[in-house]
């Protein structure tokens, strides 16, 4: 997965307390008068920061490779040929930088083009008319909406979509309803959940409303219900290859899931290192901190953290709070994957050191860093939620690691079990803290530490 500058990455939550909460934006549009204005209307938004605009295709993906922003904003027709380039250039930047979020903008109230953007999966993507942008914060809502991995559908594509296919009163209520949401590109688990009903209900009940639909339908009703289909197969195949993930996952999962449909809901055993880090005396930060700041704060500590642990192979699990959990050797399987880890905590380390370095020039709080490894067998799976897919890993291993976090003290410092500095192929200072009691149980554990200043890298290549 492509990495972001790292110095972007830095300053992308280091640029006062206003831009601190701001989302970046690319804003892309060949008309100079459109392009100014939209930008003018942003500029009213707070947490909302254009940093560049382009005017065609080369641009957008000049501007997109030298700024790295959140959030895509582009016209669909450009230069050079005027067709669509700028839903192609969105796809481009998602292809170099998967999580970009975009939004679209368009004159065309045809759902052909959404039904377009959207045939490669639905989040993090919006399709807006522009005559519409101005109507109240709609375009500030769609920015937000897919920074975060949602999608967003403007409220006359929907009723486009959804007003040909059928007769006034050839529905009850509850069809109705459910072929607004199939319109709006909600996922069936997202229907499933709302209506507390299993998602093979829901596609049961998806697929009698298209026979429905279909029954005595006219020439222009079938051309309807054809897109309206081709919107919903979009999104099922979102949700079967499991592409929510790659916002977190290492980019060959994507493909793995698609080779392997059964890895959904099947338990693996395997051998793994577990990494837990956790801000040291974050409770005291965030009690003195103003919540804006401190919110970009985390937002820049959170990037570097990820940067560092995907360039080594591993997988972002979750984030909870100031705490970070990754697991490397899962799910494809690594070799290596306990000198990985080691090297990601000593990155994690640095880079964290280079953003309190950053926020001491402005009066901020640092960040100082406690990380736990351990290393051994895990359960894992891709379980499946009301609103998505997610990879876990469950087992002993997982739990130890947190303990050792516990321990790595003062701030900067590594622990590792045992197993961990064992399999580790490159040399390092490891200082023996011998038997230690954790809790949960009832032996000691042999533990191992890297101190402050002691973690040279051995063999990177960053």
């Amino acid at each position: 997965m492509p990495r972001r500058p790292d110095h972007l990455v830095v300053d992308a939550g280091l640029r006062g307390n206003e831009a601190v909460q701001a989302i970046t934006v690319l804003l892309v549009d060949d008309n100079l008068i459109v392009r100014e204005g939209v930008r003018a209307l942003l500029k009213r938004d707070p947490t909302i920061d254009v940093v560049g605009v382009a005017g065609d295709y080369d641009e957008l993906i000049a501007q997109a490779m030298a700024l790295t922003p959140q959030v895509l904003v582009t016209d669909i027709r450009m230069p050079p040929k005027f067709q669509n380039e700028g839903i192609e250039g969105a796809k481009e930047v998602r292809k170099r930088f998967p999580g970009t979020g975009v939004v679209v903008l368009s004159q065309y109230d045809s759902p052909e083009y959404a039904v377009e953007l959207l045939s490669s999966g639905a989040a993090g993507y919006a399709y807006l008319l522009k005559d519409r942008v101005a109507d109240g914060d709609r375009l500030a809502q769609a920015i937000r909406e897919v920074a975060t991995g949602g999608s967003m559908l403007d409220p006359e594509i929907v009723n486009s979509l959804v007003t040909p296919v059928r007769a006034e009163g050839a529905l009850t209520n509850e069809q109705e309803d459910l072929l607004r949401q199939v319109a709006e590109g909600r996922p069936v688990k997202a229907i499933a959940s709302a209506l507390h009903v299993p998602p093979e209900k829901v596609n049961d009940q998806i697929e009698d409303l298209f026979l429905t639909l279909a029954k005595g339908a006219s020439a222009g009703q079938v051309d309807a219900l054809r897109r309206l289909r081709m919107l919903h197969t979009a999104i099922l195949d979102r949700e079967e290859q499991g592409q929510t993930l790659s916002r977190l996952l290492p980019g060959g999962l994507a493909d793995k899931l698609r080779a392997d449909k059964g890895a959904i809901d099947r338990t693996e055993r395997m051998t793994v290192t577990v990494l837990m880090s956790d801000v040291r005396g974050y409770s005291g930060i965030a009690e003195h901190a103003d919540p804006a700041v401190l919110a970009g704060q985390l937002n820049a500590h959170r990037r570097q953290m990820n940067a560092a642990i995907l360039h080594e192979g591993g997988t972002v699990m979750q984030y909870v709070g100031d705490a970070v959990m990754a697991v490397f050797g899962a799910p494809n399987p690594q070799a290596d994957h306990a000198t990985c880890a080691v090297r990601a905590a000593i990155a994690m380390h640095r880079l964290q050191r280079k953003l309190d370095d950053e926020w001491a020039a402005q009066g901020l709080s640092a960040f100082g860093l406690g990380i736990g490894l351990s290393t051994g067998d895990v359960a894992a799976a891709m379980l499946g939620s009301a609103e998505r897919l997610e990879y876990t890993v469950v087992g002993d291993t997982v739990n130890l690691s947190q303990r050792l976090q516990d321990l790595a003290r003062p701030a900067g410092t590594t622990v590792a079990s045992e197993a961990t500095v064992q399999l580790c192929s490159a040399e390092w200072p490891w200082e023996s803290l011998g038997a230690c009691d954790v809790k949960g149980r009832e032996a000691p554990v042999m533990a191992y530490r890297l101190s402050p200043g002691q973690e040279v890298d051995q063999g990177s290549d960053s």
